[in-house]
């Protein structure tokens, strides 16, 4: 799948990433709630199923803020609690975590290595994890030093063939791919409003319009037009709200300390909530959205 020569065996390719993933832990504030790494991973692993992936995928949570997620190589991948906040709908998270999946499953990372566009893999994290955060793709561009943001940073051709294989993840999924594009539109007019809402790297990663509109287009040439598409949960907005919960907690104990006042009452309501969500989805079904035919 794509184009380009890669020396990276998959197994080779799994222990680079493994490597990679511990150095980020290491740093890197993970949300540890069993409902929402659950259910995030249940619909990342979705897509991967639907995917054209030969490796098995690892994906955890990172409480930030920041509207990103990134993939390593060999399939462990980080979604930031932010970019789950800002979402609007499942499709929307769907979207952007099947792009992610596609730049694991053509094997983006490991040609850029094969290329010699990385010169010190092992630095990743740092500047992952810098002072700014998790920015991810370029942060450090202005600097003059050899840093492998190559790594994250793809070429053209890279995103392109990455929106192509995500649309058809998600399309197999069963969800809207218009949502990958809208979700994009959207993130970036509210960047233009409130500058630095969004992690600097991904600022610059969502489709330009150029990627927008083939984006559109592929859409509607090699996919069949369906009837209905899962748009969004119950689970979905029953998760968003757990998890502004266990962030408001976290951030109420790292900026107060001595208010245990606050923090037990986040942990009350939180546990209502996880006791009503039980009860509201032991049944709970996809809810389905009809979404206008297209002119």
């Amino acid at each position: 799948m794509g184009k380009g020569p890669n020396f990276y065996s998959l197994e080779k390719e799994i222990a680079l990433g493994k490597q990679l993933a511990q150095e980020v832990e290491r740093s890197a504030k993970l949300i540890d709630d069993p409902v929402v790494t659950e259910y995030v991973n249940r619909v990342g692993q979705n897509l991967v199923r639907n995917s054209d992936a030969r490796v098995p995928f690892t994906i955890k949570v990172i409480d930030s803020e920041e509207v990103n997620a990134f993939a390593l190589p060999g399939g462990f991948f980080y979604v930031n609690s932010g970019l789950i906040l800002r979402a609007q709908e499942e499709s929307e998270l769907a979207g952007v975590m099947a792009h992610e999946i596609s730049h694991v499953t053509a094997r983006h990372g490991t040609k850029n290595a094969t290329k010699g566009q990385i010169l010190q893999l092992a630095t990743i994290p740092l500047v992952l994890l810098g002072p700014a955060g998790l920015a991810g793709y370029g942060l450090y561009e202005g600097l003059n030093v050899a840093l492998p943001l190559t790594y994250l940073k793809f070429s053209r051709d890279a995103e392109r063939e990455a929106d192509f294989l995500g649309l058809q993840y998600m399309y197999k999924a069963g969800y809207d791919p218009n949502a990958y594009v809208t979700f994009f539109e959207r993130i970036q007019a509210d960047e233009k409003r409130r500058p630095g809402t969004i992690a600097k790297g991904f600022s610059t990663h969502p489709p330009t319009p150029e990627r927008i509109e083939n984006a559109q287009k592929e859409i509607t040439r090699i996919l069949p037009n369906r009837p209905e598409y899962i748009v969004t949960t119950s689970e979905f907005d029953n998760v968003k709200e757990r998890l502004r919960n266990v962030t408001f907690a976290r951030k109420a104990q790292d900026n107060a300390p001595g208010k245990p006042t606050l923090r037990t009452r986040t942990e009350q309501k939180q546990k209502g909530q996880t006791q009503g969500t039980t009860d509201a989805t032991d049944d709970d079904r996809p809810t389905l959205k009809r979404r206008p035919d297209s002119p």
